[in-house]
């Protein structure tokens, strides 16, 4: 077989490893290899080589590269955990910066449980031991889960299109299934602990672009609270992982967690409006959140509430606030750079801001993206008395966006699609990939972009948030947690036909993949049964808040 390298190209048996093949090119690299792409799709490094194709490795500083780390770590941890405490049951739950929370029933969460963890984990990362992936045939399988009566990776054998069932072992008798990658040795995940943390623990490790250090601990109270709430509203609706989800669906009961879902919503907006009515002296309100969060619909829903409270929201876009474009920041590439904060005039909008609040007039730019530059067009804006400010965009949590307005003037709120869903007590569904689904499926819809167009642009627009959201998370008034725990079902059906029209050529191809064995352990749910007024609509179409 003839495998490519960067520019080499190599002859090679069947069934040669990539970690044999390119061992020289490993043990080479800056960073820790962990796993490889050949022929755009994800693989580690003792996949068995069986076709020509090119190889492409991945080290711990990429994105790729830390979820595999990650998924690694929650293995490693769950083997360190049921060989200590056997009878008690570990559930991962759900990511905060840098760390993974997890759930612990039957087991105090004592110093001494902290330590015998970290020491448990030390000295199966020591060992180096391999983890090895075993197929089984279905029948195969349906014997096994009989006999091992376990609920790990039983969603391969529900669904019934899979003919064949995977399984991790690692040491003398541990298995365990991920939904994605994991390293083939347990000593590639070096920097780790394990915390007490709020009523759980909580699984630290390193960052793409720090991997070889553990980062500072980021106190996240006021995210955690918001996902810690949704979490156990889904427990108690005893739907939190794919498994009860597709129970519901087939037990025809997917209606009433809708309105549930739905209801939560309304209300959560509800209690947001009335915070914002009870303090007379906010003047205006701020909303950021990341990509797909559901900004749109949540700003015309929290103004339906606003109005109800007798207060009249009057939008402002910061969009018509950029710099004349020669003014314009560039990146380290030379392109213009307009998520930056310095891409906003900020002396002007902050001129404008406080006139407003001081119940002057003022004339409004309209910014004309196409030469660069504001335009006047006669449109005058005075605030009334029963009148409020609500301006969305990425730097609202950020103080210096409206720098000259006293804080308790402002009401800043962060939204974000805070996926509580798992596929098993294992495996969450990561937050991000359910705002990529979401996009892949509204950039068809509204802007004509392909799959491969949302996947291939998606590193640059998390590259933004990273850099201009998430660090001022923590500086909302309060946390908005845009998920629906159904919504994957919903999007599914569009997601896939878009995901499937990836050529195995395309470099995108690795990602789609992933994206598609996800979405395809889930039961679809038809767009019909989802209410007008849902927060989905905006992705979907059809809803009464026009996107």
């Amino acid at each position: 077989m003839k495998i490519q390298y960067k520019e080499k190209e190599f002859e090679v048996s069947p069934k040669t490893k990539v970690r044999d093949l390119l061992e020289k090119e490993i043990k080479e690299s800056k960073y820790p290899v962990i796993g490889a792409i050949f022929n755009n799709e994800y693989v580690n490094l003792s996949y068995q080589l069986e076709t020509d194709g090119t190889i492409e490795l991945i080290d711990i500083s990429t994105k790729e590269g830390m979820k595999i780390y990650r998924r690694t770590l929650v293995f490693i941890l769950g083997m360190a955990f049921e060989k200590l405490y056997p009878n008690a049951k570990l559930t991962v739950d759900y990511q905060l910066p840098n760390s993974m929370f997890c759930d612990i029933q039957g087991e105090e969460i004592t110093e001494e449980l902290i330590n015998n963890l970290n020491e448990e984990m030390k000295k199966i990362i020591k060992q180096d031991l391999k983890i090895r992936q075993e197929i089984m045939q279905r029948d195969e399988a349906k014997k096994f889960y009989e006999k091992e009566n376990t609920s790990k990776g039983r969603l391969q054998v529900d669904l019934k299109d899979n003919k064949q069932i995977y399984m991790y072992y690692c040491g003398e008798n541990y298995y365990n299934y991920c939904y994605g990658t994991l390293a083939d040795r347990t000593g590639i995940t070096q920097i780790f602990e394990i915390i007490k943390y709020d009523a759980g623990i909580l699984m630290r490790y390193p960052s793409s672009s720090n991997p070889e250090e553990m980062p500072k601990m980021i106190q996240s109270k006021k995210l955690a609270w918001a996902l810690n709430e949704y979490d156990d509203i889904h427990k108690i609706l005893n739907v939190n992982t794919v498994y009860k989800l597709n129970k519901a669906i087939a037990e025809d009961k997917i209606k009433d967690i809708i309105m549930l879902d739905e209801a939560l919503h309304e209300k959560k907006i509800a209690n947001i409006a009335d915070k914002i009515a009870e303090n007379r002296k906010v003047k205006m309100v701020l909303i950021a959140g990341p990509s797909s969060s559901g900004k749109t619909t949540f700003a015309q829903r929290l103004g339906i509430q606003l109005r109800l409270n007798k207060i009249k929201p009057v939008t402002i876009s910061v969009d018509n606030y950029f710099v004349e474009r020669p003014e314009t920041p560039k990146d380290e590439n030379g392109q213009y750079n307009f998520e930056c904060l310095e891409a906003i005039d900020l002396k002007l909008f902050n001129d404008h801001l406080t006139k407003l609040l001081n119940g002057e007039e003022v004339e409004m730019p309209e910014f004309d993206f196409h030469v660069g530059t504001k335009r006047y067009k006669g449109k005058k804006l005075k605030l009334a008395q029963d009148e409020i400010l609500v301006i969305e965009g990425i730097h609202c949590l950020n103080e210096k966006l409206t720098s000259s307005i006293d804080k308790e003037q402002k009401y800043k709120i962060y939204i974000s699609a805070l996926t509580v869903l798992n596929m098993d007590r294992y495996n969450r569904i990561s937050s991000t990939d359910t705002r990529l689904i979401r996009r892949i499926v509204r950039d068809y819809q509204f802007r004509g972009y392909s799959a491969k167009d949302t996947i291939s642009s998606w590193h640059l627009v998390n590259r933004g948030e990273e850099q201009n959201i998430f660090p001022y998370q923590e500086e909302a008034d309060s946390i908005f947690n845009t998920s629906l725990i159904y919504e994957l079902g919903v999007l599914k059906h569009k997601a896939m036909e878009l995901l499937e029209q990836i050529k195995p050529d395309e470099k995108e191809y690795a990602e789609a993949r992933r994206l598609i064995n996800m979405l395809k352990y889930f039961i679809e749910i038809p767009n019909e049964i989802v209410p007008n007024n849902s927060l989905l609509k905006e992705f979907l179409g059809g809803g009464n808040f026009a996107y």
